[in-house]
């Protein structure tokens, strides 16, 4: 079994990962469906236009309930990233390994998100009030208070990273013991790999890819505005 993602090319010492194709394929795959929805804007919307101002007008609900209609500006953000989570996790439906199933990718993210966190808690109320807030209760508190905060994108990391590998470690395994029992029955048709992967796929690839792109899209959102409730609240 092949853990880490493979690499597909070289060029000049860099190397290009699966991971890094997948995510390219991926990010064409919502540039395109973008473009095809709004090349032919209609006032009553039909087909693909339709289906994406639902998606749109969901995405800005769920933002404005998570994080308050003042912090709305986030959901371009915050959809981009919901999207991306889920059809990066799902690629197993098509038997590839998940974009989320790499730590680079994963850290990357949470990175992000972090960035996003400190950078408008800064923003709210100053440097000198963001740097009170982390001294609180007690200014001897401060270096407690940043380790806390340096944890956060490595523990939101390493989980969307160990869940979503998780899936893929226990799908391999199944696959792997099917066609041994397939092998040692001397049948020439994987009948056993028709259908009895299938609830398996439906969780891992579909349900927990949902799922975990759903909690680390609502743990971006909540401690964005956590961090600028706080901070305005000082």
């Amino acid at each position: 079994m092949h853990l880490g993602p493979r690499i597909i090319y070289s060029i000049g010492g860099i190397n290009i990962t699966e991971t890094v194709l997948y995510s390219l394929i991926v990010s064409a795959v919502m540039i395109a469906f973008a473009f095809i929805s709004t090349r032919k804007m209609r006032r009553i919307p039909k087909g693909s236009q339709a289906f994406a101002e639902w998606i749109v007008e969901s995405i800005y609900n769920l933002v404005a309930n998570t994080m308050g209609k003042e912090n709305i500006r986030f959901a371009p953000y915050i959809g981009t990233l919901f999207i991306f989570l889920i059809l990066g996790n799902s690629l197993g439906l098509y038997e590839q390994r998940p974009v989320t199933a790499d730590l680079n990718t994963t850290f990357a993210l949470a990175g992000i998100t972090f960035v996003l966190i400190h950078y408008n808690a800064i923003r709210s109320q100053t440097l000198k009030g963001y740097i009170k807030h982390l001294s609180s209760p007690y200014p001897f508190m401060l270096p407690i208070n940043l380790v806390g905060e340096l944890a956060f994108p490595l523990s939101l990391s390493f989980r969307l990273f160990g869940n979503i590998t998780g899936g893929v470690i226990i799908m391999a395994l199944l696959f792997g013991g099917l066609e041994g029992i397939t092998e040692g029955m001397e049948i020439t048709i994987p009948f056993l790999l028709i259908g009895i992967p299938l609830p398996a796929n439906f969780f891992f690839d579909i349900f927990e890819a949902g799922l975990q792109a759903f909690i680390f899209t609502m743990l971006t959102m909540v401690f964005i505005s956590n961090g600028i409730i706080k901070h305005e609240h000082h």
